[in-house]
């Protein structure tokens, strides 16, 4: 990809800033309620928050605890689950949880797609439409992760996979209510690698992602468009100044109340 140092707009819109904590299988339950705490608590007395959302994705043990400890602190912090069954219903699917009981758990948001879904649980694209249209189909929001490997990226070929990711889902992007949906781009090579994307690459990743959504329906231009590769305080800025990524998907710097905040305040003044 580009390494020009120019970042162009592919739109002047206004689009909601969002920033994610995905927690994945961490922490305990003793250290997740002191994290929420420490986390609610500086929102709520040192930080003002006005153009960037935040919310977090605690393992799913975990969720009603979390969920009583922001309501007591008035926490603005919205609720996020991991993943999702393929169908909304009660039924006879042993260890999943459907879109209606997290909707009754008060969640609000699920990420769908994750690369480690897909990598370590094989998740198709048949699959992922299953709990794409499930998740919608409860009136939930959907985190929708797209991205390709080291291998596809090396070999040039970074975004004909996304592109396929994407257009797998042309009849649920046509209908979908855009204020329920949430694009991440994660390049699994700089997932919990430390590694990243430059921000001229991930710039020019997300303005692609939004011309092609905008080519499927106009009004997808609207479509808040994350970054989720290894994401921390110290490289949110440069992300946050790139004008077609509204927000993170932050993975290990979520776990610390301080850096993730730090990521928020990026995003927000960005």
């Amino acid at each position: 990809m580009s390494t020009s140092t120019t970042i162009t707009p592919s739109t002047t819109a206004i689009r909601q800033h969002w920033v994610i904590g995905n927690w994945k299988m961490n922490p305990s339950l003793a250290t997740a309620k002191s994290l929420t705490e420490k986390l609610s608590e500086n929102l709520v007395k040192t930080t003002s928050l006005s153009r960037c959302k935040l919310a977090i994705a605690p393992t799913t043990l975990h969720m009603l605890a979390i969920k009583s400890i922001l309501e007591q602190a008035s926490a603005q912090i919205q609720l996020v689950a991991q993943d999702t069954a393929i169908t909304r219903n009660t039924g006879a699917f042993t260890g999943d949880i459907s879109a209606d009981l997290l909707k009754e758990a008060g969640i609000e948001w699920v990420i769908i797609g994750h690369s480690e879904r897909r990598t370590i649980h094989h998740e198709d694209e048949k699959l992922i439409s299953q709990k794409i249209r499930a998740t919608l189909d409860t009136g939930l929001g959907v985190i929708w992760c797209v991205g390709e490997t080291l291998e596809q990226r090396e070999a040039g070929q970074a975004m004909n996979v996304v592109t396929a990711q994407i257009q797998a889902h042309t009849d649920i992007l046509t209908n979908i209510d855009i204020n329920k949906l949430i694009i991440a781009y994660e390049p699994v090579w700089a997932i919990g690698t430390g590694r990243t994307a430059s921000p001229e690459d991930a710039q020019q990743m997300h303005g692609s992602l939004r011309q092609m959504l905008t080519q499927i329906r106009a009004e997808l231009n609207q479509t808040s468009l994350l970054y989720g590769g290894s994401v921390k305080s110290d490289n949110a800025y440069l992300l946050a100044k790139c004008p077609d990524i509204d927000g993170a998907l932050v993975g290990g710097a979520s776990l610390d109340a301080d850096s993730f905040l730090q990521i928020a305040q990026a995003f927000d003044i960005a």
